[in-house]
């Protein structure tokens, strides 16, 4: 993947359907280079299928959708290789439980390359030490707290040193302490390292103080893009209705049958 230029995705009318019903549609939006962008909004909205475009796993139904000015690849070489260039955290950690924290985060490298084992476990050690977890190497996912388990699946993300990293929900199980713990990381390591981070989630007031940039996504599109300043100043009753849980409001609260819906769509 080439070093990116001045937008990390572009997305023109883009429109994202699943089942034959369309979830997110008309989606316009640049993300920049460098920068940290939090999707927000409520659960069920199509947050994770916006991620599921953008590795590639789901094909948008009409529009473009580009990441560092490529069309996201249709053959399954070539999106593999793709995908070498994002990291991605993923909700439940997807760490293998019969694996050390070491060979979890060796694992995309001993996938995708052909490092010598003195170099490979040098950069395992490498990437535990950039999350703090260095001394943890040799423990087991069970014997792991959930903000640890949560860092090592980071740690792992990182293993191939991605420019693009995606984080699907990451405070999700995490007492505040840890919540706390990891928006840090992400931020210092999204610009130690100069990373593009989307950082989908519907935890507001944790998320919006580490981003440069707000989407946030309702009634199948998006409803809001600026910045945190100009979203938590904003005077929209949808807006204001996410910001502050209220019950009622444009976004309505769903019925058993949207709640099936919803969840097919996250």
């Amino acid at each position: 993947m080439p070093v990116p230029a001045a937008n990390a995705l572009a997305l023109q009318g883009v429109r994202l359907d699943r089942g034959g019903r369309t979830i997110l549609r008309d989606l316009d939006l640049t993300v920049p280079a460098g920068s940290i962008t939090a999707v927000l909004g409520p659960s069920g909205t199509g947050k994770s299928t916006l991620l599921a475009a953008l590795t590639g796993e789901l094909v948008p139904a009409a529009g473009t959708l580009r990441v560092f000015d490529r069309p996201v690849p249709r053959g399954s070489r070539e999106l593999l290789e793709m995908r070498k260039g994002i990291g991605v955290l993923l909700q439940g950690n997807g760490l293998l439980t019969d694996l050390s924290v070491a060979e979890n985060v060796a694992l995309p490298l001993r996938t995708h390359t052909r490092l010598p084992e003195p170099l490979l476990r040098r950069l395992v050690e490498m990437k535990l030490n950039a999350v703090g977890l260095r001394g943890a190497a040799d423990l087991y996912p069970r014997e792991l707290s959930g903000g640890m388990a949560r860092r090592v699946a980071l740690a792992r993300a990182l293993a191939l040193d991605p420019p693009l990293m995606l984080y699907d929900e990451p405070l999700t199980g995490l007492d505040p302490i840890a919540s706390g713990v990891i928006m840090s990381l992400i931020q210092r390591l999204s610009r130690s390292l100069g990373l593009t981070s989307i950082i989908v989630s519907h935890h507001v007031h944790e998320t919006l103080p580490i981003a440069d940039q707000v989407v946030v996504i309702a009634n199948h599109g998006i409803v809001f893009d600026g910045t945190p300043a100009r979203l938590q100043a904003s005077t929209d009753p949808l807006i204001r209705q996410f910001l502050d849980g209220q019950p009622d409001g444009p976004i309505p609260f769903e019925s058993a049958r949207d709640g099936a819906a919803r969840a097919e769509a996250a």
